[in-house]
């Protein structure tokens, strides 16, 4: 919409009022739409001013190990037995992975039983002045919490609020036994339950009712709604005073993040001091990110951004990637034989069906297929709502399109030839009950050794948002490269690309264990990492090192002492060594003296009023003059001279 109202008002003039604009790494970004900030009041501005509250963050990790493993071997061999490899591949794929494992039933206990112990233990929460969030990964995940919460002081004073609203066709195709359940009929099961007794408002729908019910509730009676389980909805633009923590079981990064970590930072009182994020997904160093980039991004491209210039540099390179992308998918199909028709490309990517291993033989066109027609349905859906700013005709538009409906056909009758589709519903409940059962967690324990230091002193007075900031725009993207920055250290994948990995057909136990043991790994890596963040940051809070002599009393002093011993520029030290015994510092070196030296004789030169007035700073410099003797040396302890109050 904004697009065509651009096109068709060229002398038009647009102003944006955001509270967290989309910045580098989105699709469309705040500047690109309506070019640079007139004005811009960050985080930490915000903070300072008392408008809304600091932070405090604390990490927690829940420990899990793997129960029986030969009863999940027992169980894969059992339910496998009629599959070929890609369909083993199909079903391990889509329950070997972390998220699987983070989501056990015994987990999701610990993380319950965790947050009702809080509403016993902590500030607000335990008089009932204030509430919380948490934040679930999937609709699934936050149904499973809500029923999980009615089983403790929870019940009745907790609500879901998600994107999902029951509707009959969700679950029409969900049958699968008498005895299974999946995940769709849960969550409408769920959902159909809560809303039994809910009747509904004047144009609004039972769900919407609900909803609004909930939020008025957490909002003005916090005693009566303890807890909202959401995913997406109410982490922006929802202000409630009352909600003091916020529970983060979901991965999130960027403005999302930030976005969500601030719905516990409004004003509601004196005994409210902070907001008060608990983290279960190991985010710290993209709360770091986030931090830093309100805090400190913005003002790069204040006044100064082209938008038009912005839209086009990702419009030429989004065309590239899908120009790339289709050539790649064309030269794949090149080799099939005229007239290049359904079964010959069946013969040339399935092989021949009356040759045994013909199929295996061909397993590597067909998976070159595979990947390139991801990378294709990417490459067109980040571009697809711009083509015609990207360049292309109608005509090309036209021909694009057809071309990927074309390719898409093509990589489902493949699929279907090589018998490499898998109806996952059969297998899904056995599977989820398979995680719920044999994954066992250990009780929540806190990994962040920060007590209790705001994260803006955390990471903004850390200089941790100057390193991520300073990157340059292109790494700034990247998940990685923050912590590069950071710790000099690149994480491992977690799971190797399956499809090109010999050991892909392990038993599923192996599996499990293998990203348990990853987890574990993972926990002990980063809880290092958020114990070096916090001895940084008491590093720069204290102002001094541990091993500072007790005669560098004063920051100035210090400030002094560490920048001579960077090395001065031809500084003679000789004519100072007479001095040493007026200070009776024994064992002092050189610079100590000189420190020492310079310190008295500011002091007892500067004049009243002297910042500012060339001819009062004239008389500090002449003073540092007569002990240095060397004007650029001069010049350079005076900036030092001049940012300290105590001179």
């Amino acid at each position: 919409m904004t697009g065509h109202v651009r096109r068709n008002t060229h002398n038009a003039v647009f102003v944006g009022f955001t509270g967290t604009p989309l910045l580098n790494q989105d699709k469309q970004t705040s500047p690109e739409v309506f070019g640079g900030y007139i004005h811009t009041y960050k985080f930490g501005e915000a903070v300072e001013d008392e408008v809304v509250l600091d932070l405090l963050y604390e990490a927690r990790d829940i420990d899990q190990r793997l129960g029986s493993m030969k009863k999940i071997d027992a169980w894969f061999d059992s339910h496998t037995k009629g599959l070929n490899d890609w369909q083993k591949a199909a079903l391990r794929e889509q329950w070997g992975t972390m998220q699987n494992v983070l989501s056990s039933k015994s987990r999701m206990h610990r993380v319950v039983a965790d947050i009702v112990f809080d509403f016993s233990d902590k500030p607000r929460l335990s008089n009932q002045r204030g509430n919380a969030i948490l934040v679930a990964s999937s609709i699934y995940e936050a149904c499973k919490y809500f029923e999980l919460f009615q089983g403790t002081p929870f019940k009745g004073k907790c609500a879901v609020v998600t994107s999902y609203n029951p509707q009959t066709p969700d679950i029409t195709l969900e049958e699968i036994g008498a005895n299974s359940e999946t995940d769709k009929q849960f969550i409408y099961n769920t959902y159909t339950a809560l809303l039994q007794n809910v009747a509904a408002l004047p144009k609004k729908s039972k769900t919407e009712t609900y909803e609004d019910q909930a939020k008025k509730l957490f909002k003005e009676q916090p005693a009566n709604m303890r807890l909202l389980v959401v995913v997406d909805k109410l982490l922006t633009g929802f202000d409630a005073p009352s909600c003091t923590y916020l529970y983060i079981d979901k991965r999130m990064e960027d403005h999302g993040l930030f976005q969500a970590i601030c719905r516990t930072n409004r004003l509601d009182g004196d005994d409210k001091d902070f907001g008060y994020v608990v983290d279960y997904k190991d985010l710290f160093k993209k709360v770091e990110k986030a931090i830093a980039v309100y805090t400190s991004e913005l003002d790069k491209s204040a006044g100064g951004a082209d938008p038009e210039v912005l839209m086009q540099d990702r419009l030429s390179k989004g065309r590239e990637r899908l120009d790339n992308a289709l050539e790649t998918v064309a030269l794949l199909c090149e080799p099939v034989a005229p007239p290049q028709g359904e079964l010959e490309h069946i013969h040339y990517f399935c092989g021949n069906t009356e040759i045994a291993g013909d199929l295996k033989t061909h397993e590597t066109q067909r998976v070159a297929l595979y990947k390139a027609m991801v990378a294709l349905v990417r490459a067109y859906a980040n571009i697809s709502d711009d083509l015609d700013n990207a360049g292309y005709t109608p005509a090309d538009i036209l021909h694009i399109k057809q071309a990927i409906d074309r390719y898409l056909k093509l990589r489902e009758t493949i699929r279907n030839a090589a018998g490499e589709k898998l109806d996952m519903k059969p297998f899904e409940a056995d599977m989820r009950h398979l995680i719920d059962t044999y994954i066992e967690a250990s009780e929540p324990r806190t990994i962040s050794p920060f007590e209790d230091m705001p994260l803006l002193e955390l990471i903004v007075k850390t200089g941790i948002a100057s390193a991520i900031n300073s990157l340059p725009a292109g790494l700034k993207g990247n998940k990685e490269a923050v912590a590069e920055t950071i710790e000099n250290n690149v994480r491992s994948k977690i799971i190797k690309e399956h499809l090109n990995d010999p050991a892909y057909y392990s038993k599923m136990s192996a599996l499990l264990d293998e990203l348990i043991a990853a987890r574990k790994a993972k926990a002990i890596e980063y809880e290092e990492y958020l114990k070096r963040v916090a001895e940084l940051a008491k590093r720069v809070e204290a102002g001094q090192a541990d091993d500072t002599p007790e005669q560098l009393n004063t920051p100035g002093r210090r400030a002094l002492y560490n920048l001579l011993r960077q090395g001065a520029s031809g500084t003679d030290l000789l004519h100072v060594e007479q001095s040493v015994a007026h200070y009776d510092v024994a064992g002092s070196d050189e610079v100590m003296v000189l420190t020492l030296k310079i310190d008295e004789a500011v002091k007892h030169a500067r004049p009243d009023g002297w910042r500012g007035v060339q001819t009062k700073e004239s008389v500090i410099k002449a003073a540092l003059y007569g002990i240095l003797q060397n004007m650029d040396e001069v010049e350079r302890i005076f900036l030092i001279i001049q940012k300290h109050k105590e001179y």
